[in-house]
């Protein structure tokens, strides 16, 4: 057999071994770290700043809760219910929303008070209002894409172009992973990744920084577990061989972050098979914290689980953890549609506030709840509504925020945000300055300019204005 024959038999059984290639955003430290001339392109960096939290938990409410529905009452509508909307909101110029004919919607569902702050919370959310002392509710969120896709790519990159860096990467391009058995940025969802990878991508960042997409459900990550005709001995000299061929190979191609992403991917695969079913493998929490988080029947089982994983992996070291909940896309009946994902959604996350909290993990844990737009108050069809990007809420928890607190507001019909506007750019850099991380200074040099997150965005930094004195 020739040594090209011996090379691709090699390189054939070890696709079939561990399989590894595929796992296209698990990246570690190991195979960098044996290098002497590499700096670990992962290794825990310090902050720019004293930052209060340490890792997120990134609550994506994928397509659009409304926030007239949630957290941003309007009196007004219920008022106007039924009616035309007043001329002077007729007149208006609101982009791609037909305002001369639409009816005014009232808000569905009731709205108290709660906690001693007296924060404005729907009835949606039984279980999360009772943590509103803890909650920072933004009201005056906005950006300018009324379409899914953009929206969503906005809300993760900063920006509606895709092939940009999501936010995750961008953390762990900052800070590096604290975790030697798991990826340092892990999404999951409990439907579709409507924008496939984008939405945990690297974009121009190195590949390292990519996000790992993990399921609740059954085997955790695809093509994981070794060959059962391969001991332990043997893939790790597979490995070894494997890295050798992937450094001689890149040091003929300067530039190409590929290179170290697959060697570091072969790596994280061969620790991980003992390290993610051991995350998933919920059998040693106690009954309590199970029923805490809803995890074994009902509506909230399946959101529960990934909120209840996602304790277990800020617990081990993962730095950027994202989970998506699908289905808040309300063009018709918005009161069914909010009233089906809010108990899919309430008590997992009251759960795994509580947890965090009573765990000792929350000063430390930023928690960011949010969807791509909110909804229009006026209806579309009978009792639906549509897209709205001109001013919707987000909250934020955690992460040494102070909590009770309202940011801005939107006018009385919750058209726009007019007090102390919040754009989307302004949200992440309120992120990453609980982190320690300076915004401004975190950039990557890219076709010919220093790129950042925030582009020049940014100047609403809300982080200094929530964190406790």
């Amino acid at each position: 057999m020739t040594p090209i024959q011996t090379r691709r038999k090699l390189l054939f059984s070890a696709g079939n071994g561990c399989r590894a290639l595929a796992l296209s955003g698990m990246l570690a430290a190991e195979a960098h770290a044996a290098q002497p001339n590499s700096r670990n392109p992962l290794a825990p960096l310090p902050p720019h700043l004293p930052g209060t939290a340490k890792s997120v938990i990134f609550l994506f409410m994928q397509g659009g809760p409304s926030h007239l529905e949630t957290f941003d009452d309007k009196p007004m509508l219920r008022k106007y219910d039924g009616q035309l909307l007043p001329d002077s909101l007729r007149d208006f110029d609101l982009a791609q929303i037909n305002t001369a004919d639409a009816k005014v919607m009232a808000p569905q569902f009731s709205f108290d008070k709660y906690g001693q702050s007296g924060l404005e919370i729907s009835s949606l959310f039984p279980h999360l209002s009772q943590h509103a002392d803890r909650l920072t509710v933004i009201k005056s969120l906005y950006h300018e894409l009324f379409i899914h896709g953009s929206a969503m790519i906005m809300m993760h990159s900063g920006t509606s172009l895709l092939g940009h860096p999501s936010v995750g990467a961008w953390v762990t391009y900052g800070l590096g992973c604290e975790s030697d058995n798991l990826p340092s940025y892990i999404s999951m969802t409990d439907s579709i990744f409507r924008n496939g990878a984008s939405m945990y991508t690297s974009g121009f960042l190195p590949a390292v920084y990519q996000g790992t997409a993990m399921r609740a459900e059954g085997v955790p990550i695809q093509n994981l577990q070794r060959h059962t005709d391969l001991t332990g001995t043997e893939q790790r000299i597979l490995l070894d061989q494997i890295g050798a061929w992937n450094r001689t190979h890149r040091e003929t191609r300067p530039g190409d972050s590929r290179l170290d992403a697959r060697i570091s991917n072969y790596e994280l695969a061969y620790r991980m098979q003992t390290a993610a079913p051991e995350l998933i493998d919920l059998s040693g929490e106690t009954r309590e914290i199970r029923q805490l988080y809803g995890v074994d029947d009902g509506p909230s089982a399946q959101f529960g689980k990934m909120c209840l994983m996602s304790r277990r992996m800020v617990e081990r070291g993962v730095r950027y953890v994202e989970l998506i909940s699908g289905g808040w896309d309300a063009h018709g009946d918005c009161k069914g549609n909010h009233e089906a994902q809010a108990k899919k959604t309430d008590q997992p996350i009251a759960g795994l506030i509580t947890d965090l909290a009573q765990r000792g993990l929350l000063d430390s844990t930023l928690l960011v709840w949010v969807g791509e737009f909110g909804r229009t108050p006026i209806c579309q069809g009978s009792n639906g509504r549509d897209h709205h990007p001109y001013g919707f809420s987000a909250w934020l928890a955690g992460g040494g925020t102070v909590g009770g607190k309202t940011i801005g507001a939107t006018d009385d019909f919750g058209f726009n945000a007019v007090a102390d506007r919040v754009h989307v750019n302004d949200l992440h850099a309120t992120m990453l300055g609980l982190m320690g991380i300076d915004h401004e200074n975190l950039s990557y040099y890219f076709e010919g300019r220093d790129h950042r997150l925030t582009d020049v965005g940014g100047l609403n930094n809300l982080a200094s204005r929530l964190v406790r004195s």
